[in-house]
Formats: C-alpha cells, sequence, structure tokens
C-alpha cells in the first residue's frame, strides 16, 4: 500500500484494510478515544522563525511546493544548511505552557498533539540520542528552566486533564543513520540517502536510534495517551524500522497506548488519520481529522485563520460521521499563540460550552448529514444540530423559516433546545419531524449553529 505525499499531505488509509486490536484494554481506550472528538495539534519547531512549512524545503523532491514564497538566492545546499542552523537562534522566551492549556481546557479541547520531532529531526525534548535538541548549547533557549519544552508542555496540558499524543516523526533528515553525507547523491528526498538492503548496518543504527527515541518518551516524560508516528513512507519491506516491536516495547511501559502509524495499515494503525480533509461518508473505525487552523500546521506570519462559524461546521460535520478533529495551531517563534488563532478558538469553545452535549461522548447516526442538519447519538438520545446558514448562505429578501423539517423516523417523544432544556413542539411527518420555533428563536439569526435533543 503506497503512501502518497501531495505538498506535504498525506493520503489516508482504507477502512477495509483496518486491522480491530485483540488487548482488550487498547480496545477499551479506542472507547475513550471515540469519545473526545477534539484534539488541540501543535507543530511548533525553529522553522516557525521563518514562517516556512515545517522541514519539507529540506528535501528537493519537495522543493517546488515548500520553497513556493521563497526568493531562494543561494543554491540549495547553502540553504539546507542555514536550515539546519536555525536551532542557534530559536530562543522563544515567551513560552508560557499553562497559558498554552488553560486555553485548550476553555476552549473544549480534550487531548493534545505535540510535535516532538518532525522530519528535520530537530527534538523538543531533552533526548540523549541526539545533539540536534532544543536543550542543546547551540540552542539560545537551553538556559532556559523550560528549555525542555515536551516536558513542561505535557505536564501542563496533563494537569489541566487534557490526554497527551506525541507526535513522532519515523524519518529523521538530521541523523546520518538516515541522510548520511557519504552517500549524498544529486537530490534529496523523503526516503534515506542510501539504501537499507545494501547498507544494512547504517540501517540497523537508524532502527536503533529510533527506538531508544520513542522509549525515552515513554520512560521519562509521565502519562502518555497515544504515540502519533508520521512519515508513513517509513515502512516495511523497504524501510522497516519494526516499529510494531517498538510499540510492543512502549506498551510494557504503558501498556494503555495507543498507536497510529499512519497511512502505513495494520495492527499498529489504531485509528485512521485523514490530513485536512474529511471522509465523504463514515469510515466504521475509529478515525481522527487532523485540519490546519489556518493554511499551514506551522506558524506562518499573517495567516487566516478559520472563523468560530467555519470551526463549528468543520467540527460537526466529523463528529456526526463518527471522527474526532485535531485542530492544528501552530505556536510562534517567541512561544505564544497567534491572536487570531486563538480569537478563533475562543469563539468554538463558547459554541461547545452550550452545545458540547451534542459533541463528546457521542457517536454517529444516520442520516449523519443532510442539508445543513447534523446527527449524533448518546445512549438513548439523538441530537440534531442545526447550522445556521452564513450571511453568504442567505439568498436576499429570504424571511426567517418558522418550521424545520427534521428526516428523523426514529423514536420520539419529546425534542428540547439543548441550550435551554425549553421544550419544543413537532409533530410526525412522513419524512420525520417537523418543529416550530418558538417567537425570538430565528434559525437566520447571527447564532453559528441550533442544537436539539430527541429522547
Amino acid at each position: 500500500m503506497a503512501d502518497e505525499v501531495d505538498q506535504g499531505v498525506h493520503t489516508y488509509s482504507p477502512a477495509d484494510r483496518y486491522v480491530t486490536p485483540q488487548d482488550p484494554l487498547i480496545l477499551e481506550r479506542l472507547e475513550w478515544f471515540q469519545d473526545q472528538k477534539l484534539a488541540f495539534m501543535m507543530h511548533w519547531g525553529p522553522y516557525s522563525q521563518i514562517g516556512l512549512v515545517e522541514s519539507w524545503a529540506l528535501s528537493d523532491a519537495d522543493a517546488d511546493w515548500s520553497c513556493h514564497d521563497v526568493d531562494w538566492t543561494s543554491d540549495r545546499g547553502t540553504f539546507k544548511k542555514q536550515y539546519f542552523e536555525l536551532n542557534r537562534t530559536f530562543n522563544p522566551i515567551r513560552f508560557l505552557p499553562e497559558a498554552w492549556a488553560d486555553l485548550a481546557a476553555d476552549c473544549g479541547f480534550k487531548y493534545l498533539i505535540f510535535t516532538t520531532k518532525h522530519h528535520d529531526g530537530f527534538c523538543m525534548w531533552d533526548t540523549a540520542y541526539s545533539d540536534y535538541r532544543i536543550t542543546a548549547p547551540d540552542c539560545p533557549f537551553h538556559t532556559n528552566p523550560r528549555s525542555d519544552v515536551t516536558r513542561h508542555i505535557f505536564d501542563a496540558f496533563r494537569s489541566r486533564g487534557l490526554g497527551i499524543g506525541a507526535y513522532f516523526s519515523k524519518a529523521d533528515w538530521r541523523t546520518p543513520y538516515y541522510w548520511n553525507k557519504e552517500f549524498p547523491g544529486d537530490q534529496t528526498a523523503r526516503g534515506p540517502s542510501y539504501s537499507p538492503a545494501e547498507h544494512p548496518d547504517l540501517w540497523e543504527s537508524f532502527k536503533s536510534f529510533t527506538k531508544h527515541q520513542i522509549l525515552e518518551l515513554c520512560r521519562h516524560y509521565g502519562k502518555l495517551d497515544i504515540l502519533w508516528f508520521d512519515a508513513g513512507w517509513v515502512r516495511g519491506p523497504k524501510q522497516d524500522i519494526d516499529l510494531g516491536g517498538i510499540v510492543d516495547e512502549a506498551r510494557k511501559i504503558q501498556p494503555w497506548l495507543l498507536s497510529a502509524d499512519r497511512t502505513v495499515g495494520g495492527a499498529y494503525e489504531n485509528y485512521i488519520t485523514p490530513e485536512q480533509c474529511i471522509p465523504d461518508k463514515p469510515l466504521g473505525v475509529p478515525w481522527e481529522s487532523c485540519v490546519t487552523l489556518g493554511t499551514q500546521f506551522s506558524f506562518k506570519y499573517e495567516d487566516a485563520y478559520k472563523s468560530p462559524r467555519e470551526l463549528v461546521r468543520l467540527l460537526t460535520d466529523i463528529v456526526s460521521l463518527g471522527g474526532n478533529l485535531a485542530l492544528n495551531l501552530g505556536p510562534q517563534p517567541d512561544g505564544r499563540l497567534p491572536a487570531g488563532g486563538i480569537k478563533s478558538l475562543r469563539g468554538l469553545g463558547a459554541w461547545l460550552q452550550v452545545y458540547g452535549e451534542a459533541i463528546y461522548g457521542t457517536r454517529a447516526c444516520a442520516p449523519y448529514k443532510t442539508g445543513n442538519l447534523r446527527f449524533t447519538k448518546k445512549g438513548n438520545k439523538t441530537y440534531v444540530i442545526y447550522l445556521y446558514p452564513s450571511t453568504d448562505e442567505r439568498p436576499e429578501g429570504l424571511t426567517p423559516p418558522a418550521k424545520l423539517d427534521i428526516p428523523w423516523t426514529g423514536p420520539a417523544e419529546s425534542l428540547t433546545f439543548l441550550d435551554t432544556g425549553q421544550r419544543v413542539p413537532f409533530e410526525r411527518t412522513r419524512e420525520g419531524l417537523r418543529i416550530e420555533f418558538p417567537p425570538g428563536r430565528n434559525p437566520l439569526g447571527e447564532s453559528i449553529a441550533e442544537g436539539f435533543a430527541i429522547s
């Protein structure tokens, strides 16, 4: 099964190749995972200083899209050297992990996915296995009391009751065990600079290096809930790192760990990870769409962020199909979160404070999504979310409807507004239910979405 990457965006594994775990504890944790619904995803590293998409510009094979807004006057070799030296100026002195965690909790996020290492190999934790790390002497932030940022982020989010997911790139373009200068070739690409089959000793060193780093995170960074593995091209048979064996060892340390070996399939891809997209129908297995709040995963200067209305639509689209949303916001190089992104998140959080009952702990429910209606279920309740048309969606002169038709033909003894608990008058029709909006409830108002509970 080939891993296709288009401008840094991965495809996702087909659901019919999903392998259901046999371990009862992992199955239990997958139920926990499906209850959470909303993850705070964060890509952060030295690349944030230049607002460039993370890592990808190092790959000559991907330079055509990853360097499109940069005037490269130097040769590619010089650029790569300059990129790898960004660690020497990375000094996020305004890094306040407690403020990040407070924001995430206030805005309704339930777990974190943080990039401990992206493809460029820079480690955001105090690893003993690489000198290319935030705590190394050549990184100015190493003298800061919070220099081991992964530890402080994990501790802060964990203290707010959020789950912890460690993003880890299986590819490492900095270590000589993967990109080795003795085998430079003419072009760098995503894969190793040599053939693992022709240089098995070097590949064994890379396997050992990768295993030690993953287990280091599991041993020394507190309770983790998810190992989120990127770089799906690192897989057997050509790039076999025995990830299954590594995860098995990690579970000896933390038996409950979920493994998301994305795009690889098999027993260690415990949930599927669509990227920057939403499946067009329920997958029938655990899944999580990772989507950017702005236009790229890492920080971009003057980025455009999705509005609260767009975020509610995105989240309800995903949840109605049985998935989770990992919403990514890249921190600034100084350690703060972008103000525009914060504003959007607070709008989403305000909506979730009122209507979260229809989101958290729910499962997919037919007819899933139709028109401006989204359906979820939990226990003996069915939830209906009505997305108010935006200004652009309202034909000029359209008057607010006094009634709304809901294509629900299942049991319905009562129907209530989620915000007030007020009962909603309804009647049975051939197609389902027809409700009547009480005076003062305007489906064309400035509100983002309405929520109903059917029981």
